[in-house]
């Protein structure tokens, strides 16, 4: 585990100022004026002409062309907006190129009763057609927070998503028949997979892939080495980013370097025994929020390595990873942005796109 506290970070930025001091980044607006952007996607540059998808919390598909307006696209389900809640991720299906099947992620139900939903449909030009819910978070719970909601492809074609602990009810995180605080992994059509660590367990959801997590707002995996990376927030201090392992307890509310809002302790133990500790925790809180896995051409010296967005430090950092998947520094990219974050990908031609959590939001392509 490497534990990023205050005094060490001022250090490192000031280490790492002369270094990407002598850096430029070229940013490009694609697009601009949208209600709180999420989450891009993508889409062939064959029959799609390399378009681009974006959500708007707020619970808008836009497609963009490079040079163009955005479209909205029709036929999106009806999403629940409230504090943190709404419209979340999209991703598209590992052969979307032959059937056109994308996944949103979104949350859904009333002030009383309300969870994260996965709706699957096909994309027909500017609308969706067939969308089917197929994966629904229960219990439902009574708070507009910790939804989760990234979603992502692991490299055998099945669907893993990311769900929140409620805020209120933290202690579901580590119990089995909860589906609050977990990474859920899906056929994907929806259903639980054989290959799932709980499957057969009495009371527990087969859903389930890894629990203990408590606010994840970040899911990539590594398309070369197929590693799963997830970070999450802690409360006051204690975010994280987790190598996920089939079956693992990331320790919420057992073990955290945070502390409650009120300054109270959740608890006494920084680590416990059976489990897994992160690979980076950062205190006090940068409040990550978007993951990739740079695999690209325009930065070559950054294969495999992870970029975070993080929405209390307003800005993009880099996580240098070795071979083995450990951590061995990070530093702060892109100083031009300083802004809220809220999704960080990186496209096919290895430029990396971000889009900033504001009422006025915008689509940012970045390169050298």
């Amino acid at each position: 585990m490497v534990i990023f506290n205050k005094k060490l970070l001022i250090t490192l930025n000031l280490v790492a100022f002369s270094a990407f001091a002598a850096r430029a980044e070229q940013v490009q607006v694609m697009a601009s004026g949208l209600d709180h952007p999420w989450s891009v996607a993508f889409l062939p540059k064959e029959k799609w002409g390399g378009d681009v998808l974006v959500t708007e919390r707020a619970g808008r598909l836009l497609r963009l062309t490079p040079g163009g307006k955005p479209r909205a696209v029709a036929g999106v389900p009806a999403v629940r907006l409230a504090s943190q809640g709404g419209l979340f991720d999209v991703v598209l299906h590992p052969k979307f190129a032959e059937n056109g099947l994308l996944y949103l992620s979104y949350a859904a139900g009333t002030k009383d009763a309300n969870f994260t939903r996965i709706t699957r449909a096909r994309l027909d030009g500017d609308r969706l057609v067939d969308a089917k819910v197929i994966f629904q978070v229960s219990p439902a719970k009574d708070t507009p927070v910790h939804f989760g909601g990234r979603m992502a492809f692991l490299n055998d074609g099945s669907l893993v998503m990311t769900t929140g602990d409620g805020f209120d009810y933290r202690e579901q995180a580590q119990r089995l028949q909860s589906g609050l605080g977990k990474i859920v992994r899906l056929a994907d059509d929806g259903r639980p997979l054989a290959g799932n660590p709980f499957v057969g367990v009495k009371g527990a959801q087969a859903s389930i892939w890894s629990y203990g997590h408590r606010n994840p707002q970040g899911l990539a995996v590594d398309p070369v080495t197929g590693r799963l990376w997830e970070h999450e927030h802690g409360p006051q201090g204690g975010d994280e980013i987790n190598l996920i392992q089939r079956g693992g307890n990331y320790g919420w509310p057992v073990a955290t370097f945070g502390l409650d809002y009120s300054g109270a302790t959740i608890s006494p133990f920084k680590r416990y025994k059976g489990m897994i500790d992160g690979k980076v925790v950062w205190v006090p809180s940068i409040a990550p929020s978007g993951l990739a896995v740079y695999r690209g051409a325009l930065w070559p010296d950054w294969q495999g390595d992870l970029i975070v967005g993080a929405l209390a430090a307003q800005q993009v950092r880099r996580v240098d990873l070795d071979a083995a998947g450990k951590v061995v520094g990070q530093e702060r990219i892109f100083p031009s942005l300083n802004v809220r974050i809220r999704d960080v990908r990186v496209a096919p031609d290895g430029a990396i796109w971000v889009t900033t959590d504001e009422d006025r939001g915008r689509v940012l392509r970045v390169t050298p």
